[in-house]
Protein backbone atom coordinates (compact mmCIF):
# COMPACT_ATOMS: atom_id res chain seq x y z
CA UNK A 1 0.00 0.00 0.00
CA UNK A 2 1.11 3.86 -0.83
CA UNK A 3 2.27 6.00 2.03
CA UNK A 4 1.40 9.03 -0.31
CA UNK A 5 5.67 9.48 -1.08
CA UNK A 6 6.40 9.48 -4.63
CA UNK A 7 9.75 8.91 -4.30
CA UNK A 8 9.52 5.82 -2.07
CA UNK A 9 6.77 4.55 -4.94
CA UNK A 10 8.95 5.13 -7.33
CA UNK A 11 11.68 2.96 -5.76
CA UNK A 12 13.70 0.54 -7.98
CA UNK A 13 14.12 -2.72 -7.29
CA UNK A 14 17.11 -4.28 -4.91
CA UNK A 15 19.23 -6.21 -6.93
CA UNK A 16 21.87 -8.93 -5.96
CA UNK A 17 25.09 -8.21 -6.47
CA UNK A 18 27.24 -9.97 -9.36
CA UNK A 19 29.52 -11.36 -6.18
CA UNK A 20 26.18 -12.66 -4.20
CA UNK A 21 24.92 -14.11 -7.01
CA UNK A 22 28.34 -16.47 -7.57
CA UNK A 23 28.32 -17.29 -4.74
CA UNK A 24 24.22 -18.92 -4.67
CA UNK A 25 25.58 -20.30 -7.80
CA UNK A 26 28.69 -22.08 -6.21
CA UNK A 27 26.28 -23.14 -3.64
CA UNK A 28 24.16 -24.81 -5.59
CA UNK A 29 26.99 -26.14 -7.74
CA UNK A 30 28.20 -27.92 -4.07
CA UNK A 31 24.96 -29.36 -3.28
CA UNK A 32 24.10 -30.88 -6.59
CA UNK A 33 28.00 -32.74 -7.16
CA UNK A 34 28.09 -34.14 -3.90
CA UNK A 35 24.77 -35.57 -5.05
CA UNK A 36 26.52 -37.30 -7.74
CA UNK A 37 29.20 -37.93 -5.89
CA UNK A 38 27.17 -40.32 -3.19
CA UNK A 39 25.06 -42.09 -5.55
CA UNK A 40 25.90 -45.98 -5.24
CA UNK A 41 27.19 -45.64 -9.46
CA UNK A 42 30.48 -46.81 -10.49
CA UNK A 43 33.55 -44.20 -9.76
CA UNK A 44 34.13 -43.44 -13.60
CA UNK A 45 30.36 -42.19 -14.22
CA UNK A 46 30.00 -40.54 -11.38
CA UNK A 47 32.79 -38.17 -11.96
CA UNK A 48 32.11 -38.05 -16.02
CA UNK A 49 29.04 -36.68 -14.48
CA UNK A 50 30.88 -33.94 -11.97
CA UNK A 51 32.43 -32.42 -15.12
CA UNK A 52 29.39 -32.49 -17.62
CA UNK A 53 27.52 -30.11 -14.52
CA UNK A 54 30.38 -28.34 -14.08
CA UNK A 55 29.80 -27.13 -17.91
CA UNK A 56 26.18 -26.00 -16.87
CA UNK A 57 27.81 -23.68 -14.36
CA UNK A 58 31.08 -22.26 -15.19
CA UNK A 59 32.44 -20.99 -18.98
CA UNK A 60 34.29 -23.91 -20.19
CA UNK A 61 35.13 -25.66 -23.00
CA UNK A 62 35.85 -29.09 -22.17
CA UNK A 63 37.21 -30.66 -18.69
CA UNK A 64 38.94 -33.54 -17.06
CA UNK A 65 39.44 -35.19 -13.89
CA UNK A 66 41.86 -37.28 -13.80
CA UNK A 67 43.48 -39.63 -11.24
CA UNK A 68 46.90 -41.46 -10.38
CA UNK A 69 47.62 -44.73 -8.96
CA UNK A 70 49.86 -45.34 -6.32
CA UNK A 71 52.93 -45.03 -7.90
CA UNK A 72 51.94 -41.47 -9.31
CA UNK A 73 50.98 -42.78 -13.07
CA UNK A 74 47.88 -41.59 -14.39
CA UNK A 75 45.49 -44.18 -14.25
CA UNK A 76 42.31 -43.24 -14.92
CA UNK A 77 41.23 -40.13 -17.35
CA UNK A 78 37.19 -38.66 -17.51
CA UNK A 79 35.21 -36.36 -19.01
CA UNK A 80 31.64 -35.42 -20.19
CA UNK A 81 30.72 -38.41 -21.64
CA UNK A 82 32.86 -40.41 -20.98
CA UNK A 83 32.69 -44.54 -22.14
CA UNK A 84 34.81 -47.70 -22.28
CA UNK A 85 35.95 -46.84 -25.76
CA UNK A 86 36.95 -42.96 -24.91
CA UNK A 87 38.44 -43.32 -21.87
CA UNK A 88 42.38 -43.36 -24.43
CA UNK A 89 41.35 -40.31 -26.03
CA UNK A 90 40.57 -38.30 -22.54
CA UNK A 91 44.06 -39.22 -21.45
CA UNK A 92 45.52 -38.33 -24.44
CA UNK A 93 43.91 -34.67 -24.49
CA UNK A 94 45.65 -34.16 -21.10
CA UNK A 95 48.88 -31.60 -21.34
CA UNK A 96 51.46 -33.89 -19.71
CA UNK A 97 53.88 -30.83 -18.58
CA UNK A 98 50.91 -28.87 -16.89
CA UNK A 99 49.49 -31.69 -14.99
CA UNK A 100 52.91 -32.94 -14.15
CA UNK A 101 53.53 -29.32 -12.52
CA UNK A 102 50.15 -29.49 -10.56
CA UNK A 103 50.72 -33.04 -9.40
CA UNK A 104 54.41 -31.84 -8.03
CA UNK A 105 53.85 -28.37 -6.68
CA UNK A 106 50.17 -29.41 -5.28
CA UNK A 107 48.69 -25.67 -6.21
CA UNK A 108 46.36 -24.86 -8.72
CA UNK A 109 47.71 -24.26 -12.07
CA UNK A 110 46.44 -20.55 -14.38
CA UNK A 111 47.82 -19.79 -17.63
CA UNK A 112 45.34 -16.56 -19.31
CA UNK A 113 46.71 -18.23 -22.88
CA UNK A 114 47.82 -21.57 -23.11
CA UNK A 115 49.72 -20.50 -26.66
CA UNK A 116 52.20 -18.39 -24.80
CA UNK A 117 53.13 -20.67 -21.67
CA UNK A 118 56.24 -23.18 -22.14
CA UNK A 119 53.88 -25.97 -20.13
CA UNK A 120 51.80 -26.41 -23.54
CA UNK A 121 53.69 -27.61 -26.47
CA UNK A 122 52.25 -26.87 -29.58
CA UNK A 123 50.33 -30.54 -29.86
CA UNK A 124 48.76 -28.90 -26.72
CA UNK A 125 47.23 -26.19 -28.27
CA UNK A 126 46.29 -27.49 -31.22
CA UNK A 127 44.40 -30.44 -29.22
CA UNK A 128 42.73 -27.56 -26.73
CA UNK A 129 42.19 -24.95 -29.49
CA UNK A 130 41.09 -26.87 -32.20
CA UNK A 131 40.13 -25.17 -35.33
CA UNK A 132 39.31 -21.77 -33.38
CA UNK A 133 41.76 -18.60 -33.99
CA UNK A 134 40.17 -17.82 -29.37
CA UNK A 135 42.91 -17.38 -27.20
CA UNK A 136 42.12 -20.50 -24.65
CA UNK A 137 42.85 -20.08 -20.78
CA UNK A 138 44.02 -22.99 -18.98
CA UNK A 139 43.07 -24.05 -14.50
CA UNK A 140 44.07 -26.96 -13.30
CA UNK A 141 43.88 -27.57 -9.26
CA UNK A 142 45.18 -30.87 -7.13
CA UNK A 143 42.69 -33.60 -6.07
CA UNK A 144 43.68 -34.56 -2.55
CA UNK A 145 43.51 -37.44 0.09
CA UNK A 146 45.03 -35.74 3.12
CA UNK A 147 48.22 -34.35 2.15
CA UNK A 148 49.06 -36.46 -0.88
CA UNK A 149 47.59 -35.49 -4.56
CA UNK A 150 46.15 -38.25 -6.50
CA UNK A 151 44.93 -36.66 -8.93
CA UNK A 152 43.88 -33.54 -10.97
CA UNK A 153 40.32 -31.18 -12.14
CA UNK A 154 41.76 -29.13 -15.04
CA UNK A 155 39.40 -27.27 -17.20
CA UNK A 156 39.78 -24.85 -20.46
CA UNK A 157 37.94 -21.86 -22.18
CA UNK A 158 37.95 -19.03 -24.04
CA UNK A 159 39.72 -16.19 -22.62
CA UNK A 160 38.04 -13.13 -22.78
CA UNK A 161 37.20 -10.01 -19.96
CA UNK A 162 34.43 -12.11 -18.30
CA UNK A 163 36.08 -14.72 -17.78
CA UNK A 164 39.05 -12.78 -16.82
CA UNK A 165 36.77 -10.76 -14.04
CA UNK A 166 35.90 -14.27 -12.38
CA UNK A 167 39.24 -16.29 -12.65
CA UNK A 168 39.72 -16.09 -8.52
CA UNK A 169 36.07 -17.16 -7.55
CA UNK A 170 36.57 -20.14 -10.30
CA UNK A 171 39.70 -21.30 -8.84
CA UNK A 172 38.01 -21.17 -5.27
CA UNK A 173 35.10 -23.16 -6.93
CA UNK A 174 36.59 -26.07 -8.70
CA UNK A 175 39.27 -26.33 -5.46
CA UNK A 176 36.38 -27.38 -3.47
CA UNK A 177 34.95 -29.18 -5.96
CA UNK A 178 38.54 -31.43 -6.28
CA UNK A 179 38.09 -31.85 -2.48
CA UNK A 180 34.83 -33.71 -2.49
CA UNK A 181 36.07 -35.75 -5.68
CA UNK A 182 39.51 -36.54 -2.81
CA UNK A 183 36.79 -38.16 -0.32
CA UNK A 184 34.85 -40.07 -2.71
CA UNK A 185 38.01 -41.62 -4.02
CA UNK A 186 39.44 -42.40 -0.95
CA UNK A 187 35.84 -43.82 -0.10
CA UNK A 188 35.93 -45.85 -3.05
CA UNK A 189 39.40 -47.23 -2.70
CA UNK A 190 39.15 -48.10 0.84
CA UNK A 191 35.87 -50.11 -0.37
CA UNK A 192 37.60 -51.33 -2.89
CA UNK A 193 40.81 -52.69 -0.65
CA UNK A 194 38.43 -53.93 2.04
CA UNK A 195 36.14 -56.07 -1.04
CA UNK A 196 39.44 -57.52 -2.29
CA UNK A 197 40.65 -58.48 1.56
CA UNK A 198 37.44 -60.07 2.31
CA UNK A 199 36.88 -61.84 -1.01
CA UNK A 200 40.65 -63.11 -0.48
CA UNK A 201 39.44 -64.25 2.85
CA UNK A 202 36.36 -65.90 1.61
CA UNK A 203 38.46 -67.65 -0.66
CA UNK A 204 40.97 -68.78 1.98
CA UNK A 205 38.63 -70.16 3.84
CA UNK A 206 36.45 -71.85 1.64
CA UNK A 207 39.34 -73.66 0.13
CA UNK A 208 40.31 -74.56 3.81
CA UNK A 209 36.25 -76.00 4.18
CA UNK A 210 36.68 -77.55 0.78
CA UNK A 211 40.31 -79.43 1.61
CA UNK A 212 39.21 -80.24 5.51
CA UNK A 213 38.33 -83.73 6.40
CA UNK A 214 36.91 -84.87 9.39
CA UNK A 215 39.46 -87.33 11.94
CA UNK A 216 37.16 -88.31 14.22
CA UNK A 217 32.71 -88.68 14.08
CA UNK A 218 30.96 -85.76 14.32
CA UNK A 219 31.18 -82.54 16.58
CA UNK A 220 28.56 -82.54 18.58
CA UNK A 221 26.03 -79.24 18.68
CA UNK A 222 23.77 -78.33 21.28
CA UNK A 223 20.00 -78.32 19.77
CA UNK A 224 20.99 -80.42 16.28
CA UNK A 225 19.58 -83.88 15.76
CA UNK A 226 20.15 -85.64 12.71
CA UNK A 227 22.58 -88.11 11.65
CA UNK A 228 22.25 -87.44 7.75
CA UNK A 229 25.12 -87.19 5.00
CA UNK A 230 24.04 -83.38 4.87
CA UNK A 231 23.91 -82.46 8.64
CA UNK A 232 26.96 -84.27 8.94
CA UNK A 233 29.04 -82.08 5.97
CA UNK A 234 27.06 -78.91 7.74
CA UNK A 235 28.44 -79.42 10.94
CA UNK A 236 32.16 -80.39 9.93
CA UNK A 237 31.83 -76.68 8.00
CA UNK A 238 30.51 -75.04 11.28
CA UNK A 239 33.34 -76.18 13.37
CA UNK A 240 35.82 -74.71 10.88
CA UNK A 241 34.55 -71.89 10.28
CA UNK A 242 33.69 -71.31 14.06
CA UNK A 243 37.75 -70.99 14.56
CA UNK A 244 38.12 -67.43 13.01
CA UNK A 245 36.38 -64.44 13.87
CA UNK A 246 34.93 -63.63 9.76
CA UNK A 247 31.25 -63.01 9.72
CA UNK A 248 29.49 -65.66 8.50
CA UNK A 249 26.09 -65.61 6.62
CA UNK A 250 23.79 -68.60 6.93
CA UNK A 251 21.27 -68.90 4.05
CA UNK A 252 18.61 -71.39 3.71
CA UNK A 253 14.89 -71.89 3.66
CA UNK A 254 12.46 -70.81 6.05
CA UNK A 255 12.42 -73.49 9.33
CA UNK A 256 16.15 -74.60 8.75
CA UNK A 257 17.32 -73.74 11.59
CA UNK A 258 19.89 -70.64 11.44
CA UNK A 259 19.30 -69.37 14.14
CA UNK A 260 20.49 -72.41 15.90
CA UNK A 261 23.41 -73.26 13.72
CA UNK A 262 24.05 -69.37 14.74
CA UNK A 263 24.33 -70.60 18.08
CA UNK A 264 26.75 -73.55 17.37
CA UNK A 265 29.23 -71.38 15.70
CA UNK A 266 29.12 -69.29 18.71
CA UNK A 267 29.64 -71.85 21.08
CA UNK A 268 32.39 -73.37 18.74
CA UNK A 269 34.03 -70.23 18.68
CA UNK A 270 36.78 -68.34 20.65
CA UNK A 271 34.38 -65.97 22.05
CA UNK A 272 32.22 -68.63 23.64
CA UNK A 273 32.92 -67.25 27.35
CA UNK A 274 31.08 -64.05 25.65
CA UNK A 275 27.22 -63.21 25.38
CA UNK A 276 25.12 -64.25 22.17
CA UNK A 277 23.04 -61.65 20.99
CA UNK A 278 20.26 -61.60 18.86
CA UNK A 279 18.07 -59.90 16.98
CA UNK A 280 15.49 -60.25 14.01
CA UNK A 281 15.66 -57.48 11.45
CA UNK A 282 12.13 -57.95 10.16
CA UNK A 283 10.60 -57.73 13.54
CA UNK A 284 11.66 -54.28 14.40
CA UNK A 285 10.30 -51.08 12.12
CA UNK A 286 13.46 -49.02 11.15
CA UNK A 287 13.30 -46.72 13.87
CA UNK A 288 13.37 -49.05 16.89
CA UNK A 289 15.88 -51.09 15.22
CA UNK A 290 18.37 -48.24 15.49
CA UNK A 291 17.94 -47.67 19.06
CA UNK A 292 18.34 -51.19 19.61
CA UNK A 293 21.20 -51.76 17.79
CA UNK A 294 22.52 -48.93 18.93
CA UNK A 295 21.02 -47.83 22.04
CA UNK A 296 20.19 -44.61 22.84
CA UNK A 297 21.23 -41.43 25.07
CA UNK A 298 18.10 -40.25 27.69
CA UNK A 299 16.08 -37.84 26.15
CA UNK A 300 17.07 -38.67 22.61
CA UNK A 301 13.04 -39.44 21.47
CA UNK A 302 10.05 -39.44 23.44
CA UNK A 303 10.45 -42.10 25.86
CA UNK A 304 13.46 -42.22 26.21
CA UNK A 305 13.93 -42.19 30.07
CA UNK A 306 17.19 -43.28 30.51
CA UNK A 307 20.26 -44.04 28.21
CA UNK A 308 19.76 -47.44 27.01
CA UNK A 309 22.90 -50.03 25.27
CA UNK A 310 21.95 -51.19 22.09
CA UNK A 311 22.76 -55.03 20.93
CA UNK A 312 26.32 -53.92 19.62
CA UNK A 313 27.88 -52.96 22.95
CA UNK A 314 25.82 -55.47 24.77
CA UNK A 315 27.71 -58.39 22.18
CA UNK A 316 30.52 -57.02 22.70
CA UNK A 317 33.57 -59.51 23.08
CA UNK A 318 30.83 -62.38 22.22
CA UNK A 319 28.44 -62.91 19.17
CA UNK A 320 25.90 -60.71 17.62
CA UNK A 321 23.22 -62.96 15.07
CA UNK A 322 21.64 -60.72 12.81
CA UNK A 323 18.37 -62.42 11.40
CA UNK A 324 16.57 -61.96 8.35
CA UNK A 325 18.87 -59.30 7.24
CA UNK A 326 17.71 -58.99 3.95
CA UNK A 327 14.39 -57.37 5.38
CA UNK A 328 17.01 -53.97 6.29
CA UNK A 329 15.84 -50.93 4.34
CA UNK A 330 18.84 -49.71 2.36
CA UNK A 331 19.10 -46.52 4.26
CA UNK A 332 19.49 -48.38 7.46
CA UNK A 333 22.09 -51.20 5.66
CA UNK A 334 24.24 -47.68 4.86
CA UNK A 335 24.19 -46.93 9.00
CA UNK A 336 25.30 -50.41 9.67
CA UNK A 337 27.68 -50.77 6.76
CA UNK A 338 29.80 -48.23 9.05
CA UNK A 339 29.29 -49.84 11.76
CA UNK A 340 30.94 -53.23 10.86
CA UNK A 341 33.37 -51.14 8.74
CA UNK A 342 35.09 -49.29 11.40
CA UNK A 343 33.71 -51.45 14.47
CA UNK A 344 32.62 -48.01 15.99
CA UNK A 345 29.08 -45.90 16.26
CA UNK A 346 27.30 -43.61 18.68
CA UNK A 347 24.10 -44.54 20.11
CA UNK A 348 20.91 -42.30 19.21
CA UNK A 349 21.15 -38.81 20.35
CA UNK A 350 24.76 -39.21 21.50
CA UNK A 351 28.03 -37.68 20.21
CA UNK A 352 29.85 -40.05 21.68
CA UNK A 353 32.20 -42.42 19.76
CA UNK A 354 31.29 -46.23 21.28
CA UNK A 355 33.71 -48.81 19.85
CA UNK A 356 33.19 -52.70 20.15
CA UNK A 357 34.65 -56.16 18.96
CA UNK A 358 31.67 -58.78 17.79
CA UNK A 359 31.16 -61.85 15.70
CA UNK A 360 29.06 -61.25 13.23
CA UNK A 361 26.79 -63.51 11.97
CA UNK A 362 23.94 -62.87 9.89
CA UNK A 363 20.72 -65.05 8.40
CA UNK A 364 18.73 -64.42 5.21
CA UNK A 365 16.14 -66.27 3.21
CA UNK A 366 16.13 -64.21 0.95
CA UNK A 367 17.97 -64.33 -2.74
CA UNK A 368 20.52 -61.61 -1.91
CA UNK A 369 21.85 -61.40 -5.37
CA UNK A 370 18.90 -60.53 -7.07
CA UNK A 371 18.36 -58.13 -4.45
CA UNK A 372 21.72 -56.50 -5.15
CA UNK A 373 21.38 -56.76 -9.06
CA UNK A 374 17.47 -54.78 -8.07
CA UNK A 375 19.18 -52.15 -5.90
CA UNK A 376 17.37 -53.19 -3.08
CA UNK A 377 20.59 -54.22 -0.89
CA UNK A 378 24.18 -52.62 -1.16
CA UNK A 379 26.83 -54.04 -2.61
CA UNK A 380 29.58 -53.35 -0.06
CA UNK A 381 27.28 -54.92 2.48
CA UNK A 382 26.73 -58.11 0.59
CA UNK A 383 30.64 -58.27 0.49
CA UNK A 384 31.30 -57.10 4.04
CA UNK A 385 28.70 -60.08 5.42
CA UNK A 386 29.47 -62.88 3.23
CA UNK A 387 33.28 -63.41 3.89
CA UNK A 388 31.97 -66.95 4.55
CA UNK A 389 28.68 -68.20 3.04
CA UNK A 390 26.94 -71.44 4.46
CA UNK A 391 23.95 -73.40 3.28
CA UNK A 392 21.55 -74.82 5.25
CA UNK A 393 20.24 -78.07 3.77
CA UNK A 394 16.15 -78.48 3.31
CA UNK A 395 14.71 -81.18 5.11
CA UNK A 396 13.35 -82.37 1.91
CA UNK A 397 17.12 -83.57 1.40
CA UNK A 398 17.61 -84.80 5.01
CA UNK A 399 15.06 -87.01 4.98
CA UNK A 400 16.87 -89.75 7.19
CA UNK A 401 16.99 -87.24 10.13
CA UNK A 402 12.57 -86.88 9.67
CA UNK A 403 12.28 -90.36 12.46
CA UNK A 404 15.18 -88.60 14.82
CA UNK A 405 13.53 -85.13 14.50
CA UNK A 406 9.73 -86.94 15.44
CA UNK A 407 11.00 -88.68 18.18
CA UNK A 408 12.82 -85.08 19.52
CA UNK A 409 9.76 -83.35 18.94
CA UNK A 410 7.57 -86.17 20.52
CA UNK A 411 9.86 -86.11 23.55
CA UNK A 412 9.22 -82.46 24.31
CA UNK A 413 5.76 -83.05 24.04
CA UNK A 414 5.78 -85.45 26.33
CA UNK A 415 7.92 -83.64 29.31
CA UNK A 416 5.93 -80.68 28.73
CA UNK A 417 2.41 -82.39 29.16
CA UNK A 418 3.56 -85.41 31.33
CA UNK A 419 2.15 -87.52 28.84
CA UNK A 420 3.88 -91.11 27.52
CA UNK A 421 3.28 -91.19 23.69
CA UNK A 422 5.31 -93.32 21.29
CA UNK A 423 5.34 -93.09 17.51
CA UNK A 424 3.63 -96.09 15.73
CA UNK A 425 5.37 -97.06 12.01
CA UNK A 426 2.61 -95.83 9.93
CA UNK A 427 3.00 -92.52 11.90
CA UNK A 428 6.48 -92.29 11.04
CA UNK A 429 5.35 -93.49 7.58
CA UNK A 430 3.40 -90.62 7.20
CA UNK A 431 5.74 -88.10 8.06
CA UNK A 432 8.79 -90.28 6.18
CA UNK A 433 6.46 -89.39 3.01
CA UNK A 434 5.64 -85.63 3.44
CA UNK A 435 8.15 -83.27 1.72
CA UNK A 436 7.58 -80.27 4.72
CA UNK A 437 7.57 -77.08 2.75
CA UNK A 438 8.33 -75.45 6.08
CA UNK A 439 11.17 -77.43 6.98
CA UNK A 440 12.13 -78.22 10.38
CA UNK A 441 9.38 -75.72 11.66
CA UNK A 442 6.94 -77.63 10.10
CA UNK A 443 7.34 -80.97 10.95
CA UNK A 444 7.38 -79.71 14.96
CA UNK A 445 4.11 -78.33 14.37
CA UNK A 446 2.82 -81.80 12.50
CA UNK A 447 4.06 -83.82 15.45
CA UNK A 448 2.64 -81.81 18.32
CA UNK A 449 -0.86 -81.44 16.62
CA UNK A 450 -1.17 -85.15 16.43
CA UNK A 451 0.21 -85.91 19.55
CA UNK A 452 -2.53 -82.82 20.88
CA UNK A 453 -5.20 -84.85 19.22
CA UNK A 454 -3.74 -88.35 19.74
CA UNK A 455 -6.34 -90.78 21.84
CA UNK A 456 -4.42 -93.77 22.33
CA UNK A 457 -0.94 -94.31 23.93
CA UNK A 458 0.86 -94.22 20.56
CA UNK A 459 0.62 -91.02 17.72
CA UNK A 460 -1.16 -93.05 14.65
CA UNK A 461 -1.42 -92.32 11.09
CA UNK A 462 -5.00 -90.93 11.01
CA UNK A 463 -3.75 -88.29 13.81
CA UNK A 464 -2.05 -86.44 11.02
CA UNK A 465 -3.69 -83.48 9.80
CA UNK A 466 -3.57 -84.52 5.89
CA UNK A 467 -5.07 -87.82 6.61
CA UNK A 468 -8.05 -85.70 7.58
CA UNK A 469 -7.92 -83.30 4.98
CA UNK A 470 -6.97 -80.57 7.23
CA UNK A 471 -3.35 -80.30 5.49
CA UNK A 472 -2.07 -76.57 5.65
CA UNK A 473 0.41 -77.53 2.93
CA UNK A 474 -1.98 -78.05 0.37
CA UNK A 475 -3.15 -74.19 0.58
CA UNK A 476 -0.61 -72.20 1.95
CA UNK A 477 2.34 -74.14 -0.74
CA UNK A 478 0.44 -74.18 -3.63
CA UNK A 479 2.87 -74.15 -6.34
CA UNK A 480 5.14 -72.51 -4.71
CA UNK A 481 8.81 -73.32 -5.20
CA UNK A 482 11.02 -72.50 -2.11
CA UNK A 483 13.46 -69.53 -2.41
CA UNK A 484 16.49 -70.50 -0.55
CA UNK A 485 19.42 -68.02 -0.51
CA UNK A 486 21.33 -69.94 -3.00
CA UNK A 487 20.31 -72.01 -6.01
CA UNK A 488 16.87 -72.93 -6.75
CA UNK A 489 16.60 -76.50 -5.57
CA UNK A 490 14.05 -79.32 -7.30
CA UNK A 491 10.44 -78.98 -5.93
CA UNK A 492 9.27 -82.19 -3.83
CA UNK A 493 6.09 -83.39 -4.49
CA UNK A 494 3.53 -81.12 -2.26
CA UNK A 495 -0.36 -80.62 -3.11
CA UNK A 496 -1.10 -78.09 -6.18
CA UNK A 497 -4.52 -77.57 -6.09
CA UNK A 498 -6.33 -75.35 -3.20
CA UNK A 499 -10.04 -76.50 -2.08
CA UNK A 500 -12.55 -75.37 -4.60
CA UNK A 501 -14.69 -72.50 -2.81
CA UNK A 502 -17.51 -73.82 -4.26
CA UNK A 503 -17.19 -77.52 -3.32
CA UNK A 504 -19.66 -78.27 -0.43
CA UNK A 505 -18.22 -81.20 1.68
CA UNK A 506 -20.73 -84.52 0.93
CA UNK A 507 -22.23 -82.72 -2.26
CA UNK A 508 -20.58 -85.80 -4.44
CA UNK A 509 -20.33 -83.97 -8.41
CA UNK A 510 -21.04 -80.91 -6.86
CA UNK A 511 -18.20 -78.21 -7.42
CA UNK A 512 -15.28 -80.92 -6.97
CA UNK A 513 -11.72 -79.91 -8.37
CA UNK A 514 -10.86 -80.98 -11.58
CA UNK A 515 -7.59 -83.13 -11.31
CA UNK A 516 -4.58 -81.49 -12.71
CA UNK A 517 -3.99 -81.28 -16.48
CA UNK A 518 -0.80 -83.21 -15.53
CA UNK A 519 1.10 -84.31 -12.44
CA UNK A 520 5.46 -84.23 -13.20
CA UNK A 521 6.67 -85.02 -9.92
CA UNK A 522 7.69 -87.90 -8.74
CA UNK A 523 6.05 -90.32 -5.87
CA UNK A 524 7.57 -90.02 -2.70
CA UNK A 525 5.65 -93.42 -1.93
CA UNK A 526 6.80 -95.57 -4.60
CA UNK A 527 9.51 -93.75 -6.25
CA UNK A 528 8.05 -93.90 -10.37
CA UNK A 529 6.50 -90.97 -11.86
CA UNK A 530 2.64 -90.13 -11.34
CA UNK A 531 0.30 -90.56 -14.18
CA UNK A 532 1.50 -88.54 -17.07
CA UNK A 533 -1.80 -86.78 -17.93
CA UNK A 534 -1.91 -88.53 -21.43
CA UNK A 535 -5.77 -89.58 -22.17
CA UNK A 536 -9.09 -88.34 -20.37
CA UNK A 537 -9.81 -87.56 -16.67
CA UNK A 538 -11.39 -90.86 -15.67
CA UNK A 539 -8.54 -92.55 -16.85
CA UNK A 540 -5.89 -90.52 -14.97
CA UNK A 541 -7.59 -91.11 -12.22
CA UNK A 542 -7.86 -95.09 -12.73
CA UNK A 543 -4.41 -95.41 -13.57
CA UNK A 544 -3.20 -93.38 -10.44
CA UNK A 545 -5.63 -95.80 -8.49
CA UNK A 546 -3.83 -99.25 -9.96
CA UNK A 547 -0.77 -97.51 -9.18
CA UNK A 548 -1.46 -96.49 -5.43
CA UNK A 549 -2.80 -100.50 -5.46
CA UNK A 550 -6.66 -99.05 -4.63
CA UNK A 551 -5.57 -96.78 -2.04
CA UNK A 552 -7.25 -92.99 -2.11
CA UNK A 553 -4.91 -91.58 -0.29
CA UNK A 554 -1.56 -92.61 -1.66
CA UNK A 555 -3.53 -92.09 -5.46
CA UNK A 556 -4.45 -88.35 -3.86
CA UNK A 557 -0.32 -87.62 -3.50
CA UNK A 558 -0.24 -88.94 -6.73
CA UNK A 559 -1.87 -86.63 -7.92
CA UNK A 560 -1.12 -83.57 -5.92
CA UNK A 561 -5.45 -83.70 -4.34
CA UNK A 562 -6.43 -84.58 -0.88
CA UNK A 563 -8.09 -87.39 0.07
CA UNK A 564 -11.38 -85.81 0.25
CA UNK A 565 -10.99 -84.34 -3.79
CA UNK A 566 -10.48 -87.78 -4.82
CA UNK A 567 -13.01 -89.42 -3.37
CA UNK A 568 -15.36 -86.66 -5.42
CA UNK A 569 -13.51 -87.32 -8.32
CA UNK A 570 -14.28 -91.24 -8.05
CA UNK A 571 -17.60 -90.37 -7.22
CA UNK A 572 -18.32 -88.20 -9.58
CA UNK A 573 -16.91 -90.85 -12.46
CA UNK A 574 -18.73 -93.84 -11.13
CA UNK A 575 -15.46 -95.37 -10.58
CA UNK A 576 -16.09 -98.78 -8.02
CA UNK A 577 -13.49 -98.95 -5.39
CA UNK A 578 -11.29 -102.49 -5.79
CA UNK A 579 -11.29 -104.40 -2.64
CA UNK A 580 -8.17 -106.55 -1.67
Amino acid sequence: MLDGNPHRASRPAVTASPSAARSEIALTGVYEISKILTSASRLEIMLASVVNLLASFMQMRHGVIALLDDDGIPDLAVGAGWTEGTAERFQASLPEKAVGQVVATGMPLVVPNVAAHPLFTADDVARLAGESDETVSFIGVPIRIDSRVVGTLTIDRACDRQAMARLDFDVRFLVMVANLIGQTVQLHRVLARDRERLMAESHRLQKELDDYRPRGGVTPVAGVVGDSPAIRSLIDKIAVVARSRSPVLLRGESGTGKELFARAIHDLSACAAGPFIKVNCAALPESVLESELFGHEKGAFTGAIAARKGRFELAHGGTLFLDEIGEMSPVFQAKLLRVLQEGEFERVGGTRTVKVQVRLVTATNRNLEEAVARGEFRADLYYRINVVPVFLPPLRDRKSDIPLLSREFLARFNAENDRSLVLSPDALEVLGACCFPGNVRELENCVRRAATLAAGPAVAARDFACRNDQCASAILWQGRQPQPGGPPVPQAPMPHLAPNPAARPGAAGLGEPALPAAAPMVSADFGEAAPSGNGTERERLIEAMERAGWVQARAARLLGLTPRQIGYALRKHGIDIKRF
